[in-house]
């Protein structure tokens, strides 16, 4: 099998990711599926609906669009028995409560004809006791001609009786999720067709689930042939938690991962011990507390730095929350300036910038299920110096190229008695050259600026509460950000 060998999609550095997950977005109106469908405004559930669709994300582009945002991340889309639709019944079509295929079709219209990507949700580890070739087995046992589909360990097998584990392998051990047999060639051959299926009906790329537990030999490398077969700009990203420079790169089956490290640092960093402990989830390679200062942040993103490598660096997908930890609003007990320093972080980093749907109007929510809320549209209005603060951070990241590159240089923090309150970073060179300084503390700071950091002609680009520059020192009030263009500064970059 030939390994192919290519760079990311030229446009994944200019994107600004949205994640959507589908049935909390928007309520159209369009669909009738006959379900039970709980309030829109009531605390998600783990299994019930609330009847979102993909009509009502059509409805809803030109709000993305004004938000700044140009590329779209799906939970998953297709059919499924789970309003999360991890558990996958059919992956050739998308889910009718969703609208089904013909709703898919116009948002890949309506959304390319406003220059917005959309990428899908690949769950390729496992399908569903719902999935065909699964049922199959679940009703003629040994006799089923899809036996080999999956590991089965012990007939009968009774995919509904969780008292006793299944004899069968499953994510996690969960009856529900069967895991496929990728060393069988017809399953390969299957989640490689539905990969190239779906870019050209005219996604533009694939986050894959958990993709490092398929240990097939060649899997991924194939599956990334076929997909950029399909269309040469076609974005892979894998759900990887912790660091992952194999995954990435000439060696590597990935255009990006999920950036977990960076949102461990940020938050440890922009919230810090303010943190509200009841909103974390917590795992192996998740860890938001405890809180560190600028200098432990400083080392932690120099880290990340050294192993992705220039090109690699600027296709991560980089992210604060999701659909599988606490919401920023609520990992910061509602204080929204918290909210803004960690956006100005993920906004002004190296990387491709993935907001989780709600996080501009201040959504909240705990743990799962309270983490996938729908989205209060009666109130988008609710905290709207955090909405324009979005919207200002954005486009200055779109209008400026040095904030899409892969330059990236570390001036501060300095030594001295103030050592771990403010970090101080450059991005791009030449003319784009940006400076950027974050205090965190709930107390001002003055950085004393060195040759490398900002000259007396340095122009003011963005700033969010107190911050002033006289020529020698960088005066930051409480929780405070500045971002200024300085072209004339000396220095190199780490890039």
């Amino acid at each position: 099998m030939t390994k192919t060998l290519s760079s990311p999609p030229s446009w994944v550095k200019d994107a600004v990711f949205y994640q959507i997950f589908p049935d909390r977005f928007l309520r159209s109106g369009k669909v009738r599926s006959g379900a039970k469908i709980e309030d829109w405004d009531a605390s998600p559930t783990v299994h019930g609906y609330k009847g979102g669709d993909l009509w009502g994300v059509i409805e809803k582009l030109d709000y993305l669009a004004d938000l700044g945002i140009n590329a779209i991340w799906f939970n998953p889309i297709f059919q499924s028995a789970s309003n999360h639709r991890y558990h996958t019944h059919d992956y050739w079509n998308v889910d009718p409560m969703l609208g089904g295929n013909e709703a898919f079709d116009a948002l890949i219209s309506a959304a390319h004809a406003r220059k917005i990507r959309v990428v899908l949700d690949g769950v390729f580890n496992h399908a569903s006791r719902g999935f065909f070739q699964f049922s199959d087995i679940a009703e003629q046992q040994e006799k089923s001609g899809y036996v080999d589909w999956f590991r089965v360990h012990e007939f009968p097998i009774d995919p509904y009786n969780e008292d006793a584990p299944a004899t069968y392998d499953a994510w996690w051990g969960l009856h529900a999720l069967p895991a496929f047999n990728t060393e069988h060639e017809s399953v390969r051959e299957f989640l490689w067709n539905v990969g190239s299926h779906w870019i050209e009906r005219g996604a533009d790329g694939w986050r894959l689930d958990v993709p490092n537990e398929i240990q097939t030999e060649g899997f991924w490398d194939e599956f990334r042939r076929r997909v950029r077969e399909a269309n040469p700009e076609a974005y892979i990203t894998g759900e990887i938690w912790h660091e992952a420079g194999h995954w990435v790169g000439p060696e590597g089956p990935f255009d990006g991962v999920m950036n977990y490290p960076l949102t461990n640092a940020v938050i440890a960093y922009g919230i810090g011990n303010r943190i509200n402990h009841d909103a974390i989830v917590d795992n192996n390679d998740y860890h938001v507390t405890p809180g560190i200062n600028a200098g432990e942040f400083a080392d932690r993103i120099d880290r990340l730095h050294e192993l992705y490598g220039p090109e690699q660096r600027t296709a991560l997908l980089n992210l604060l929350d999701s659909h599988d930890t606490g919401r920023l609003m609520s990992m910061a007990d509602g204080d929204a300036e918290l909210v803004v320093l960690c956006l100005a972080l993920l906004l002004t980093m190296p990387g491709a910038p993935c907001l989780y749907y709600g996080t501009e109007v201040g959504l909240g929510g705990g743990p799962d299920p309270d983490c996938r809320r729908g989205f209060p549209w009666d109130d988008v209005d609710a905290v709207p110096e955090l909405t324009q603060a979005v919207k200002g951070l954005i486009a200055l990241r779109r209008k400026h190229d040095g904030l899409r590159s892969a330059d990236f240089q570390r001036i501060g923090p300095l030594p001295g008695p103030d050592y771990g309150r403010s970090y101080v970073y450059a991005r791009g060179t030449g003319a784009e050259r940006i400076v950027v300084a974050i205090n965190h503390a709930d107390e001002p700071d003055e950085i004393p600026i060195v040759a490398q950091a900002l000259t007396g002609n340095a122009q003011v680009l963005w700033t969010y509460n107190d911050v002033g520059f006289d020529g020698q020192e960088i005066h930051m009030g409480p929780r405070s950000i500045g971002v200024w263009l300085d072209a004339e500064a000396s220095g190199t970059s780490n890039g």
